[in-house]
């Protein structure tokens, strides 16, 4: 699970060496993600962002195999989503947000999606954003992730999921405080 609780958001040396190691490999192998872009100007750019490789270190050890997607070309900035075949399987059984997680009784889950990514300093997937992943693969297609829900579906106590089944995207609802084994969230991170 994660570390985001611990006051040190910074990697070891060796944390730091073997997470760029990953992550490089991940890049050359998923090439389609990324069209254009070297490697090389993006680990420069993560050598001087340790809090947010710090992110990307908890997006990993989470399962959520987070890659590259896009550039900003205005703002300089690289864009990773979780990039996981499933959602990643440490961040699954877990409610939408801390109002809901607050708001049962009995059989809480762990922790809430909102929570979590906020710990890890990373952002939940917009429906688009979602829907823009998936142009790029086939992901979810035995579980769900929780998406970012809108203020008036949230204000009435309801949460949006999403999945591809029959190579089709799909959008749901559920009650927020709900949680399943094969549902968890995917995150985004600008760099």
């Amino acid at each position: 699970m994660s570390k985001a609780n611990s006051p040190k958001k910074k990697l070891s040396a060796e944390q730091r060496s073997a997470l760029l190691g990953t992550l490089k490999t991940r890049f050359e192998k998923n090439m389609k993600r990324h069209k254009g872009l070297e490697w090389a100007a993006l680990e420069a750019k993560l050598e001087t962002n340790p809090e947010k490789l710090w992110s990307l270190h908890e997006m990993e050890i989470t399962a959520g195999e987070p890659d590259v997607i896009g550039f900003n070309k205005k703002t300089g900035e690289y864009i990773f989503y979780d990039c996981s075949a499933e959602s990643p399987k440490e961040r699954r059984s877990i409610c939408y947000d801390d109002e809901a997680l607050a708001s049962r009784k009995e059989h809480k889950p762990a922790d809430s999606a909102i929570n979590m990514a906020n710990d890890m300093g990373i952002e939940i997937l917009t429906e688009q954003q979602y829907r823009e992943l998936q142009q790029l693969g086939n992901f979810d297609t035995k579980t769900s992730s929780w998406i970012k829900t809108p203020a008036d579906i949230r204000k009435l106590g309801g949460a949006l999921f999403c999945d591809r089944r029959y190579d089709t995207v799909f959008v749901y609802h559920n009650g927020a405080e709900s949680y399943y084994a094969a549902r968890g969230f995917r995150g985004s991170l600008r760099v």
